[in-house]
Order: structure tokens, then sequence, then C-alpha cells
């Protein structure tokens, strides 16, 4: 009783925060692409045991123009498959023979597998039973 009574309290969690991904990935590209130009021209003074940090500069750019060419296109494929879920895919049915459709539903139904064991929802250190 006391359990229900703590779960009717407590508010709902907040909507998780979108980030904008492709300007991340270009501010941290262009991170590296100045830490690189710094590098470049202080390269005769920088000892001998420190001149890999020009090619950590090289990977992190190198890293950053695949991420700027990745990211786009993995958001698009995201946005693709969320809609053929939503919407029932292109011929009415929910992704493979619904496969897609009742994993989701699978994920958001609650479970009771008469466990004591805590879940990932609830509060930590506290048994799901009484």
């Amino acid at each position: 009783m006391k359990q229900t009574r703590e779960r009717a309290e407590r508010p709902s969690p907040p909507p998780p925060l979108e980030a904008d991904d492709v300007l991340v990935v270009r501010v941290i590209t262009a991170g590296w692409a100045v830490a690189l130009v710094v590098l470049l021209i202080v390269r005769g003074s920088l000892p001998a045991g420190q001149r890999w940090w020009v090619w950590t500069c090289v990977a992190g750019l190198a890293f950053g123009l695949f991420g700027l060419w990745y990211v786009p296109r993995l958001k698009h494929g995201r946005a693709r498959a969320a809609a053929r879920v939503a919407g029932g895919g292109e011929d009415g049915k929910a992704g493979q023979d619904g496969v897609a459709g009742e994993a989701a539903q699978a994920q958001s139904a609650p479970r009771d597998s008469d466990s004591n064991t805590v879940s990932s929802t609830e509060t930590p250190g506290r048994s799901t039973r009484s």
C-alpha cells in the first residue's frame, strides 16, 4: 500500500532533451582544426616526444569530418524507421511482419515477473515487494 502511494506522488520524469547533433560535431571538428593549426604553427618548438599531438589533431579532424557526413544520414535513417513503425509501414504492416511494432509495444509495457529485484525505474535500494 505504501509503495503505490509513493509511486502516485512521484512526478513523471521530463521528456529527454534533443541536441543538435550536427552542431555538436561541427563545433568539435572546428576545435580539432584550430588545435591542428596552432600545433602546426608551434611545431618547431615542440619537444620530439610531444609531436604526436599533431597526429592526434589530424585524427580528431578526420573523425569529425566523417561525423559530419555520417550523423545526418543516421538521423534520417532513424526518422524513416520511426515513421515506418508509427505509420504501420508502406503496406500496412509495422516493419517486417509486425515485429518492429511488437518490439516497441513490449518495451513500453510494464512487466511483472514476481521478482524481488529493483527495477531501473524504481528507487535504488528499495525492493519492489514489501
